[in-house]
């Protein structure tokens, strides 16, 4: 039987993060919508959702935690994942507030996902940017690895 998978994403500056979505869907056989395309009904009836989206001042963009906000509560498999110009600081991650919003509404959230990408924000575009390179064909196969662990029922490696 094939899992169903469903991945709600806001890509908005570069769509950098719709590529790592679309390389895990590859993976997952999974549809990658938006947050405001996202079928509520299609979320409940999927074995496994992902959630993600750029970082922003350290936080994942607004659009993806407001979605999830008023998502009604249930019970399913989920995974977060995000891209940044900065790495993810250890003593407060930026995936951290949507994996407690996600357990709180009854998703068990079986991983995260993070890599570099090009950041433009302030003071970055003042030199054209950072990690101008990324998400790089490494990236994205590390991608497609932590999607296929999900599928595969293993614990991804965070």
């Amino acid at each position: 039987m094939r899992m169903k998978a469903v991945i709600v994403c806001a890509s908005v500056s570069h769509g950098n993060t719709r590529r790592v979505a679309d390389s895990m869907a590859q993976v997952l056989g999974a549809k990658v919508v938006s947050p405001e395309e996202a079928d509520l009904a299609e979320l409940a009836g999927a074995d496994l959702v992902g959630f993600g989206s750029g970082v922003f001042y350290q936080r994942l963009h607004p659009r993806l935690t407001d979605f999830v906000k008023v998502l009604p509560a249930g019970r399913g498999r989920a995974f977060v994942f995000a891209t940044s110009g900065l790495p993810e600081l250890p003593l407060a991650p930026f995936t951290r507030t949507l994996v407690r919003l996600l357990e709180g509404k009854g998703f068990e959230v079986d991983g995260n996902f993070s890599c570099r990408a090009l950041d433009t924000m302030m003071p970055f575009n003042l030199v054209g940017g950072i990690q101008k390179q990324r998400p790089n064909d490494g990236d994205l196969a590390a991608a497609r690895a932590f999607a296929a662990r999900l599928r595969d029922g293993q614990e991804p490696a965070s």
